[in-house]
């Protein structure tokens, strides 16, 4: 590469690598505060809250980096057009489709990237992500053993404890289930404690009460125990969904056992086909994002109020076809052999960009037509 390349290449690196740090601890700080707020809550220590943090980074990072090369490549063009950098190289006769190099290689380089997270960083980050889900959700004592909260297990379930003491009993215990449509039951006791028995786990509450209200009639009935015994297995959601999750494999993975993950009662020919090429075209957006963003200065004339009409036409142009995306995403669910249009945005960017780069290189290709040439010879 020529010395002006690896300049443009280095400088584009350099604020692609800000802009995406920038935008990943922007949206990393708003996820955060939501996951802290939830772990914590649960009685989770800072240890599981960084991990889950740092397993939901690779998914982040895949979202911004389009937008990160979009962003390094706008800002890069419009301060070489400032600097006068582009006008010396264009006199020189560097044409457009010549600057457009460095650009071609970094939107490469970012694409590779992004085929890496999505193939296979993120797939890998997700399944462990589900698979620590699973775990702590089986922790009985983050689960339940919380003293001075309200805590709901499990939808339809509010369980209570105003002290826990050193030796595990807790005291003054409230609980209900409401998980039945056709009646509600509180439990309340004095003491209760937690038994675990191989995989099973029983709730064992002394000295309490248990009033019964069935919906139905609005007939509400109460009993007085000494003790009584309440299996919360089910509460702890030991039994976690076994069926296979796309977005959790990887491409290798989803390749090599396709006609058994294509068996699945929850897996259907759409889905696989969509997760497939998705992960395709979407790093090869990366790379339409970055010619855009470069091809849409470059054919921008000189003004005094900057550039701005260029980067608003170039970033309302990428929600468009981002958008598209996303609907085109819903019809190959709905019909696997659909799969071709998944592409379709990144081929419209891509022609787009083309003839952005085509009006740069002659900007005066319109003179050229029959119907002008035409018009000129009839003027007086």
């Amino acid at each position: 590469m020529a010395k002006f390349d690896r300049y443009v290449l280095s400088q584009l690196l350099v604020l692609f690598g800000f802009f995406a740090l920038v935008l990943v601890a922007l949206f990393w700080i708003n996820r955060a505060v939501v996951l802290f707020d939830k772990l914590i809550g649960d009685g989770q220590t800072a240890i599981v809250f960084l991990e889950f943090a740092a397993l939901s980074m690779p998914k982040l990072v895949s979202t911004v980096l389009p937008i990160a090369a979009f962003a390094a490549a706008v800002y890069v063009t419009n301060r070489l057009n400032a600097d006068s950098e582009l006008t010396i190289m264009q006199a020189t006769g560097s044409s457009a489709w010549r600057l457009t190099r460095p650009v071609l290689v970094f939107g490469i380089i970012v694409t590779v990237g992004m085929a890496t997270l999505t193939n296979l960083l993120v797939p890998m980050a997700q399944s462990q992500l589900q698979d620590r889900e699973a775990e702590i959700s089986r922790n009985v004592s983050a689960r339940l053993l919380t003293e001075g909260t309200f805590l709901h297990p499990t939808k339809g379930v509010t369980f209570y404890a105003r002290i826990i003491q050193p030796d595990g009993v807790l005291r003054d215990v409230f609980m209900s289930d409401r998980r039945s449509e056709k009646r509600g039951t509180i439990y309340t006791a004095s003491e209760a404690y937690l038994v675990r028995n191989g995989a099973a786990t029983t709730l064992i509450m002394v000295n309490g009460l248990a009033q019964r209200l069935e919906r139905d009639d609005l007939r509400l009935s109460t009993a007085r125990f000494t003790d009584f015994s309440f299996d919360i297995t089910s509460l702890m959601n030991n039994d976690t969904a076994a069926d296979i999750k796309l977005s959790n494999l990887t491409t290798h993975a989803m390749l090599s056992d396709w006609a058994s993950i294509s068996t699945q009662p929850t897996v259907t020919a759409g889905a696989m086909a969509e997760e497939l090429h998705t992960r395709i075209a979407q790093p090869l957006f990366c790379l339409i994002a970055a010619m855009i963003g470069f091809s849409a200065l470059l054919i921008g004339g000189y003004s005094r109020f900057g550039v701005w009409r260029e980067i608003i036409f170039a970033f309302g142009l990428l929600i468009l076809l981002d958008a598209t995306r996303g609907s085109l995403s819903t019809e190959v669910l709905s019909n696997a052999a659909l799969w071709p249009v998944l592409y379709l945005p990144t081929a419209i960017g891509a022609v787009i960009a083309l003839a952005m780069l085509f009006h740069a290189a002659r900007p005066h290709w319109r003179d050229a037509l029959p119907w002008r040439a035409h018009k000129r010879q009839a003027a007086p």
